[in-house]
Protein backbone atom coordinates (compact mmCIF):
# COMPACT_ATOMS: atom_id res chain seq x y z
CA UNK A 1 0.00 0.00 0.00
CA UNK A 2 2.85 2.13 0.39
CA UNK A 3 4.34 2.00 -2.60
CA UNK A 4 1.08 2.35 -3.68
CA UNK A 5 0.88 5.70 -2.39
CA UNK A 6 4.13 6.62 -3.46
CA UNK A 7 3.29 6.25 -7.08
CA UNK A 8 -0.01 7.42 -7.05
CA UNK A 9 0.30 9.28 -10.20
CA UNK A 10 0.58 6.14 -12.01
CA UNK A 11 -2.18 4.14 -10.56
CA UNK A 12 -6.04 3.91 -10.47
CA UNK A 13 -8.98 3.44 -7.79
CA UNK A 14 -9.14 -0.34 -9.17
CA UNK A 15 -5.14 -0.81 -8.48
CA UNK A 16 -5.89 -0.06 -4.77
CA UNK A 17 -8.67 -2.01 -4.86
CA UNK A 18 -7.37 -5.04 -6.52
CA UNK A 19 -4.53 -4.81 -3.67
CA UNK A 20 -6.81 -4.18 -0.74
CA UNK A 21 -8.87 -7.51 -1.90
CA UNK A 22 -5.34 -9.40 -2.63
CA UNK A 23 -3.78 -8.34 1.06
CA UNK A 24 -7.50 -9.15 2.46
CA UNK A 25 -6.75 -13.36 1.01
CA UNK A 26 -3.35 -13.71 2.38
CA UNK A 27 -3.82 -11.75 6.24
CA UNK A 28 -7.26 -14.00 6.21
CA UNK A 29 -6.10 -17.33 4.39
CA UNK A 30 -2.63 -16.81 3.64
CA UNK A 31 -1.64 -15.86 7.21
CA UNK A 32 -3.56 -18.63 9.09
CA UNK A 33 -2.12 -21.17 6.74
CA UNK A 34 1.46 -19.62 7.67
CA UNK A 35 0.95 -20.28 11.35
CA UNK A 36 -0.76 -23.55 10.61
CA UNK A 37 2.18 -24.98 9.64
CA UNK A 38 4.10 -24.29 12.44
CA UNK A 39 1.62 -25.87 14.66
CA UNK A 40 1.11 -28.45 12.77
CA UNK A 41 5.03 -29.23 12.28
CA UNK A 42 5.39 -28.74 15.92
CA UNK A 43 2.71 -31.48 16.87
CA UNK A 44 4.15 -34.40 14.70
CA UNK A 45 7.48 -33.96 16.01
CA UNK A 46 6.20 -34.47 19.49
CA UNK A 47 4.65 -31.34 21.23
CA UNK A 48 1.23 -31.12 21.70
CA UNK A 49 1.01 -26.98 22.68
CA UNK A 50 0.40 -25.97 19.55
CA UNK A 51 -3.00 -28.00 19.48
CA UNK A 52 -3.72 -27.32 23.10
CA UNK A 53 -4.05 -23.78 22.15
CA UNK A 54 -5.85 -24.22 19.81
CA UNK A 55 -3.64 -23.19 16.73
CA UNK A 56 -3.70 -26.43 14.63
CA UNK A 57 -7.14 -25.22 12.94
CA UNK A 58 -7.28 -23.12 10.04
CA UNK A 59 -9.85 -20.45 11.72
CA UNK A 60 -8.36 -17.09 10.97
CA UNK A 61 -9.24 -15.66 14.55
CA UNK A 62 -7.13 -17.81 15.96
CA UNK A 63 -3.92 -16.37 14.06
CA UNK A 64 -4.35 -13.16 13.10
CA UNK A 65 -2.56 -10.36 14.68
CA UNK A 66 -3.95 -7.08 14.16
CA UNK A 67 -0.79 -5.11 13.96
CA UNK A 68 1.20 -7.86 12.19
CA UNK A 69 -2.25 -7.59 9.71
CA UNK A 70 -1.83 -3.92 9.51
CA UNK A 71 2.11 -4.04 8.66
CA UNK A 72 0.85 -6.28 5.62
CA UNK A 73 -1.65 -4.10 4.43
CA UNK A 74 0.81 -0.82 4.65
CA UNK A 75 3.97 -2.74 3.70
CA UNK A 76 3.23 -5.94 2.04
CA UNK A 77 4.90 -8.02 4.65
CA UNK A 78 4.19 -8.56 8.72
CA UNK A 79 3.47 -11.31 11.20
CA UNK A 80 0.57 -13.24 12.45
CA UNK A 81 0.20 -14.57 16.10
CA UNK A 82 3.67 -16.67 17.10
CA UNK A 83 2.62 -20.34 17.84
CA UNK A 84 4.22 -21.42 20.88
CA UNK A 85 6.38 -24.63 21.16
CA UNK A 86 7.74 -26.05 24.10
CA UNK A 87 11.22 -27.44 22.86
CA UNK A 88 11.86 -29.72 25.46
CA UNK A 89 9.30 -31.82 24.16
CA UNK A 90 11.06 -32.23 20.78
CA UNK A 91 13.27 -35.96 20.44
CA UNK A 92 16.11 -33.32 18.37
CA UNK A 93 15.37 -30.43 19.76
CA UNK A 94 17.82 -28.36 17.53
CA UNK A 95 16.62 -29.73 14.50
CA UNK A 96 12.54 -29.87 14.84
CA UNK A 97 12.97 -26.18 16.29
CA UNK A 98 14.43 -25.65 12.98
CA UNK A 99 11.57 -27.36 10.62
CA UNK A 100 9.03 -25.73 12.71
CA UNK A 101 10.81 -22.26 12.22
CA UNK A 102 10.96 -23.01 8.58
CA UNK A 103 7.17 -24.62 7.66
CA UNK A 104 5.93 -21.19 8.03
CA UNK A 105 7.95 -19.49 5.22
CA UNK A 106 7.88 -22.63 2.90
CA UNK A 107 3.95 -22.60 3.23
CA UNK A 108 4.21 -19.31 1.47
CA UNK A 109 6.34 -19.85 -1.13
CA UNK A 110 4.36 -23.09 -1.98
CA UNK A 111 1.09 -20.68 -1.90
CA UNK A 112 2.82 -18.42 -4.33
CA UNK A 113 4.02 -20.50 -6.55
CA UNK A 114 0.26 -22.28 -7.10
CA UNK A 115 -0.76 -19.09 -7.70
CA UNK A 116 1.98 -18.16 -9.84
CA UNK A 117 1.21 -21.51 -12.09
CA UNK A 118 -2.38 -20.88 -11.90
CA UNK A 119 -1.42 -17.34 -13.09
CA UNK A 120 0.96 -18.66 -16.02
CA UNK A 121 -2.09 -21.43 -17.05
CA UNK A 122 -4.63 -18.59 -17.51
CA UNK A 123 -2.43 -16.32 -19.52
CA UNK A 124 -1.42 -18.97 -21.81
CA UNK A 125 -4.63 -20.53 -22.53
CA UNK A 126 -7.12 -17.30 -22.29
CA UNK A 127 -4.64 -14.77 -23.38
CA UNK A 128 -7.27 -12.58 -24.96
CA UNK A 129 -8.82 -12.12 -21.71
CA UNK A 130 -6.38 -10.60 -20.14
CA UNK A 131 -6.08 -8.03 -22.91
CA UNK A 132 -9.27 -6.53 -20.87
CA UNK A 133 -9.57 -4.39 -18.37
CA UNK A 134 -11.20 -6.91 -16.07
CA UNK A 135 -8.21 -9.25 -17.06
CA UNK A 136 -5.93 -7.01 -16.24
CA UNK A 137 -6.76 -6.39 -12.94
CA UNK A 138 -7.53 -10.14 -12.32
CA UNK A 139 -3.69 -10.58 -13.26
CA UNK A 140 -2.61 -7.91 -11.15
CA UNK A 141 -4.87 -9.47 -8.10
CA UNK A 142 -2.81 -12.72 -8.55
CA UNK A 143 0.71 -11.00 -9.20
CA UNK A 144 0.09 -9.06 -5.67
CA UNK A 145 -1.25 -12.35 -3.69
CA UNK A 146 2.23 -13.91 -4.95
CA UNK A 147 4.29 -10.98 -4.46
CA UNK A 148 2.84 -10.33 -0.84
CA UNK A 149 3.41 -14.19 -0.02
CA UNK A 150 6.88 -14.49 -1.11
CA UNK A 151 7.45 -11.03 0.49
CA UNK A 152 6.30 -13.02 3.83
CA UNK A 153 8.50 -15.39 3.35
CA UNK A 154 11.45 -13.86 3.31
CA UNK A 155 10.52 -10.91 5.78
CA UNK A 156 9.64 -14.58 8.18
CA UNK A 157 13.21 -15.62 7.91
CA UNK A 158 14.91 -12.63 9.09
CA UNK A 159 16.85 -14.06 12.09
CA UNK A 160 15.24 -11.58 14.41
CA UNK A 161 13.05 -12.42 16.92
CA UNK A 162 10.47 -13.10 17.00
CA UNK A 163 10.26 -13.31 13.40
CA UNK A 164 10.68 -17.38 12.26
CA UNK A 165 14.22 -17.08 11.49
CA UNK A 166 14.99 -16.75 14.87
CA UNK A 167 13.62 -20.48 15.13
CA UNK A 168 16.49 -20.89 12.94
CA UNK A 169 19.41 -19.73 15.03
CA UNK A 170 18.63 -22.25 17.60
CA UNK A 171 19.87 -25.03 15.04
CA UNK A 172 23.27 -23.03 14.82
CA UNK A 173 23.76 -21.57 17.89
CA UNK A 174 24.81 -22.96 21.54
CA UNK A 175 21.65 -22.96 23.77
CA UNK A 176 23.44 -20.64 25.97
CA UNK A 177 24.05 -18.26 23.25
CA UNK A 178 20.39 -18.47 22.05
CA UNK A 179 18.70 -17.53 25.09
CA UNK A 180 21.12 -14.90 25.34
CA UNK A 181 19.53 -13.57 22.17
CA UNK A 182 16.18 -14.37 22.82
CA UNK A 183 16.31 -11.84 26.75
CA UNK A 184 16.60 -9.16 23.82
CA UNK A 185 13.43 -10.34 22.02
CA UNK A 186 11.67 -7.05 22.92
CA UNK A 187 14.29 -4.44 21.21
CA UNK A 188 14.46 -6.67 18.90
CA UNK A 189 11.18 -6.44 17.79
CA UNK A 190 11.35 -2.29 18.23
CA UNK A 191 14.38 -2.46 15.85
CA UNK A 192 12.44 -4.79 13.61
CA UNK A 193 9.30 -1.93 12.97
CA UNK A 194 11.49 0.64 12.85
CA UNK A 195 12.93 -0.93 9.85
CA UNK A 196 9.99 -1.65 8.51
CA UNK A 197 8.62 1.88 8.96
CA UNK A 198 11.59 3.86 7.47
CA UNK A 199 11.77 1.11 4.62
CA UNK A 200 15.32 0.37 4.98
CA UNK A 201 14.24 -3.48 4.22
CA UNK A 202 12.32 -2.47 1.09
CA UNK A 203 15.33 -3.20 -1.04
CA UNK A 204 16.63 -6.59 -0.03
CA UNK A 205 12.94 -7.56 0.23
CA UNK A 206 12.77 -6.39 -3.47
CA UNK A 207 15.90 -8.36 -4.58
CA UNK A 208 15.10 -11.59 -2.75
CA UNK A 209 11.91 -11.56 -4.24
CA UNK A 210 13.05 -10.90 -7.65
CA UNK A 211 15.22 -13.96 -7.67
CA UNK A 212 12.12 -16.37 -6.60
CA UNK A 213 10.05 -15.12 -9.34
CA UNK A 214 13.00 -15.99 -11.61
CA UNK A 215 13.08 -19.46 -9.95
CA UNK A 216 9.60 -19.65 -10.48
CA UNK A 217 10.01 -18.77 -14.18
CA UNK A 218 12.61 -21.08 -14.55
CA UNK A 219 10.45 -23.85 -12.96
CA UNK A 220 7.26 -23.05 -15.09
CA UNK A 221 9.18 -22.08 -17.92
CA UNK A 222 12.55 -24.30 -17.69
CA UNK A 223 10.77 -26.51 -21.85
Amino acid sequence: MIDIIRSANNISFFTVITYLLSTFVVIFIGSPIHEYAHAVTAVKLGDPTPKNMGRTRLNPIAHIDWVGALLILLFGFGYAKPVQVNIYNFRKPKRDMALVGIAGPLSNIIMAFVFYVVSSLLVTFIPTFFQTNLGYYVFLFLNYIIQINISLAVFNLIPIPPLDGSRLLSALLSDRNYFKIMQYERYFSIALLLLIVTGALDYPLLGIRSAIFNLFDFLVFWN
